[in-house]
């Protein structure tokens, strides 16, 4: 008679598939003769380790591919291995290049990055702050949409370091782009190529980018010897039409000049339009310089556009590395100006 087979029966029968083990930490003291202790401390780059037993701990670890758990690792010291990264203004053309920066910087110490956009919004800009503080950052980069000053987020338990936009507290750590020195960059190379009847044509005077780079243009033709043609430098708003407008201006009252300065790359778009429409030759009558060096503009003009280059990503990979060592309590304090970067193209240099 045949009997049906139980649950338990059947359970019995059916082989019982394995799942292969990861090794841990204790496979790998065992396999190299060691304590665990000492295996961690090898693993870990600890002094008090002899080189041979370090590097047969390595050997083994490296053997049975060993992967350290980064995250308790973390914990036991005190750190989460992850940062917040604040903005406000994700969609903006300088505040992306400073993340992508700052991510790839984190990326190669593998830190992860959470990012949040605060557009522009003070309650929004706290609820992340709070939100990223719940989820234990290490730290935290704020990066702000202008370069005028910003309250401070005041004392936190994490350091926290701002970039493009400084913060009002001087003891903060706060990253900028040397604007100023951006100015004398223009003025520097537009001499070297003979000209000397250079104007500006500046942009939005509420921005602290805007008169601070008409004052390094200003302070580098003085100490040329040259004057600012037209007197005064014109300042208007950031767009092609406003450089169109203003280029109009001053070829009208200055016919003399040989070379615009543009208080960005928009501008000088619209600058390079009013001259090719009256006939005059660039470089070769009028050179034109500008700043931030946005590549779909520069390269799409005609000739191309020689412009100041910001180096927002490397603002963002110094910001990083500014919070990393901050992370580990090696803090800075005040504003620090970086260096901007001439892109000399043929508006400037012909052929080049």
């Amino acid at each position: 008679m045949d009997v049906p087979l139980t649950a338990a029966h059947e359970a019995a029968d059916t082989p019982v598939i394995s799942r292969p083990r990861n090794p841990t930490l204790k496979d790998v003291a065992r396999l190299a003769g060691v304590s665990v202790a000492t295996a961690s401390k090898a693993l870990n780059g600890r002094d008090n380790v002899h080189p041979e037993t370090r590097q047969r701990v390595v050997d083994i670890a490296n053997r049975i591919s060993f992967t350290p758990n980064t995250l308790a690792q973390s914990l036991i010291a005190g750190q989460t291995g992850t940062v917040g990264l604040l903005t406000h203004d994700l969609e903006g053309r300088f505040s992306i290049p400073i993340l992508m920066g700052a991510e790839d910087a984190f990326g190669s110490g593998k830190m992860s990055v959470f990012l949040c956009d605060a557009r522009g919004d003070a309650i929004r800009e706290q609820y992340h702050l709070q939100a990223l503080l719940g989820r234990r950052v290490d730290g935290l980069i704020v990066v702000g949409s202008r370069t005028e000053p910003r309250p401070s987020l005041g004392a936190l338990p994490v350091p926290v370091v701002y970039a493009y936009a400084p913060s009002d507290d001087p003891q903060d750590c706060s990253l900028v782009p040397d604007n100023v020195s951006a100015g004398r960059l223009a003025v520097e190379h537009l001499v070297a190529t003979g000209r000397t009847r250079i104007a500006h044509i500046g942009g939005d005077p509420g921005y602290d980018a805007a008169v601070s780079r008409d004052e390094g243009i200003r302070a580098a033709l003085h100490a040329a010897g040259l004057p600012l043609v037209g007197g005064d430098t014109l300042f208007g708003n950031w767009s092609e039409q406003w450089g169109r407008a203003a280029a109009q201006r001053l070829l009208d009252q200055e016919p003399g000049l040989d070379a615009l300065i543009c208080g960005s790359d928009q501008i000088a778009r619209g600058a390079l339009d009013t001259l090719h429409e009256r006939g005059i030759a660039v470089p070769e009558q009028v050179a034109i310089a500008s700043f931030d060096n946005w590549e779909i503009l520069v390269t799409g003009a005609r000739p191309q556009l020689t412009s100041i280059d910001m180096s927002f990503e490397t603002l963002g990979r110094i910001a990083a590395e500014r919070l990393t060592r901050a992370i580990e309590g090696q803090r800075t304090h005040g504003v620090e100006l970086l260096p901007c970067r001439l892109t000399v193209r043929g508006s400037t240099v012909l052929g080049a």
